[in-house]
């Protein structure tokens, strides 16, 4: 625990100096010779998608932009690639189609005498709100050069949205077409893309909300730090370690912001912060619904069985969140990141079924001793946890909803919700937990002492104090009802 201190020590003074970074003024997507594909009747290259605020300080900047081509070009044609940005909105304005058919990127011969488009270049319809958009770049090979360079260009955002970049030719001579350099795409505040940015601030505020319920449970900690329980080591854990999540992902957003890039190493470290958190918490709720350390002192034949889902767990959760996190720059689509989902969805559901499960034995098994103060922080328990469910049933609905129905991420703004509200509801649910848990002079008095000692319980409280009136019916009805009997059960206790 004093190292834990002392980790929490050095990173609190680093989410303060953080505030002082510079702002940066761009976001950057690099393309390291990448390829042209073939789609439909055009080579085509992804240039990027990202949400982007109207400011008189956003734009899209070209820089270094590099074609290669294998083979020169002994024709008078010199081949031409042309350079394409528009708002999602406008999608519909690139291409067309010719008597109702597939759908084309470039010009053919039928749809230069039905639409009076050129030949050989991308069909754009001018936009409804602004006819500048959308933006076409041009840029052709000279002679018989194996390269061609884009001049630097400058594209300002005047409309918020979700933009995209495609770089096309329609010539399929230059088939086998690679391409080098970077776009910068400019927020207002920083490198963030826009759906990104308000998670910055997030965290920030989850980082705080850590921090104060740290300091609340450790003061509680150390000061009966005689009295622990094992449960109460496990949450202390899962405390730091959701501490140190929102921590890292405000340092790691914070350096996106100021670099335009996401490194590797500190993006994975923070990714695996949080699957280890997400494993940790949900094998937590497992045991105290199974009643460790308070029905029963081991979870016997079980153990392997917990720690087999756990790492089951711990590998999905990983896997997703690299493959959503680990050098992701795009603002991708909802349907791509639905189907990711469907794992990690499916062990959270049969953890759920386990969970309740389990906890309803735990509550017969009390029941039965008649521990009333046990019963009660139980059923508390399990009343918290049912809201919890139902609460992330309904989100998830949601969820599904939102990532099905926006293809082309048009609800961006409002998709860093998606991502807080999963935090949150586990943050909430570790308070609850903090709250009937919390460390107290009493704590050892409520572990799992055999079946002697468990009517014992029945005065003092978990949370310290005395017992609140009369305990239980059931101890009343006892009492009444042969005062021989509970002679006799005073001696045993004797």
């Amino acid at each position: 625990m004093a190292a834990a201190m002392d980790l929490l020590i050095l990173l609190c003074p680093l989410l303060l100096l953080s505030f002082h970074f510079e702002i940066a003024q761009s976001s950057v997507h690099i393309y390291p010779s990448q390829p042209f594909h073939d789609v439909g009747n055009s080579l085509l290259l992804y240039g990027g998608s990202e949400g982007i605020f109207a400011s008189s300080r956003s734009f899209i900047r070209f820089e270094n932009i590099t074609l290669w081509r294998t083979i020169p070009n002994r024709s008078h044609n010199n081949g031409l690639v042309q350079a394409v940005i528009f708002e999602a909105s406008d999608r519909n304005n690139i291409g067309g189609s010719a008597y109702g058919g597939q759908r084309s990127i470039c010009c053919s011969p039928d749809l230069a005498n039905l639409q009076g488009c050129k030949q050989g270049e991308i069909i754009r319809i001018p936009s409804a709100h602004d006819p500048r958009w959308p933006i076409l770049l041009r840029l052709r090979f000279k002679g018989k050069h194996l390269s061609a360079k884009l001049e630097d260009t400058e594209i300002l955002i005047r409309k918020t949205g979700i933009y995209n970049l495609l770089f096309i030719s329609c010539d399929p001579k230059l088939k086998g077409l690679k391409m080098t350099g970077k776009t910068i795409w400019k927020n207002p505040d920083g490198y963030l893309p826009g759906r990104m940015a308000p998670l910055m601030k997030f965290y920030v505020y989850m980082s705080f909300a850590y921090l104060l319920l740290t300091a609340v449970w450790f003061f509680q900690y150390v000061r009966f730090r005689m009295d622990i329980l094992p449960l109460q080591h496990c949450i202390t854990v899962v405390i730091v370690l959701g501490l140190l999540e929102m921590l890292f992902w405000y340092l790691d957003y914070a350096n996106f912001n100021n670099t335009g890039t996401r490194p590797l190493a500190l993006t994975t470290w923070v990714v695996t912060i949080g699957a280890f958190r997400k494993t940790v918490s949900r094998i937590l709720i497992l045991c105290v619904s199974m009643g460790f350390g308070v029905v029963k002192s081991t979870l016997g034949g079980l153990t392997s069985k917990v720690i087999l889902v756990g790492v089951t767990y711990f590998i999905a959760s990983e896997m997703l969140d690299i493959a959503e996190h680990v050098g992701i720059i795009d603002d991708v689509s909802g349907r791509a990141k639905l189907f990711l989902v469907l794992p990690d969805a499916f062990l959270d559901a049969f953890l759920i079924l386990w969970i309740f499960t389990s906890l309803s034995k735990t509550l017969e098994q009390l029941q039965m001793k008649r521990t009333s103060v046990k019963l009660d922080i139980y059923r508390k328990f399990s009343n918290a946890l049912a809201v919890m469910v139902v609460a992330s049933v309904a989100w998830i609905v949601y969820e599904v909803y939102f990532k099905a129905t926006d293809s082309f991420n048009e609800r961006w703004q409002t998709a860093w919700t998606i991502t807080a509200f999963w935090d949150v509801i586990a943050f909430v649910l570790l308070c609850i937990i903090c709250y009937l848990w919390t460390p107290s002079q009493n704590s050892q008095r409520y572990a799992y002492s055999g079946e002697v000692d468990e009517e014992n319980e029945e005065d003092r409280s978990l949370t310290g104090g005395k017992a609140d009136g009369d305990i239980s019916l059931v101890k009343q009805e006892k009492n009444d009802g042969s005062e021989s009997e509970g002679d006799v059960e005073e001696d045993k206790r004797e």
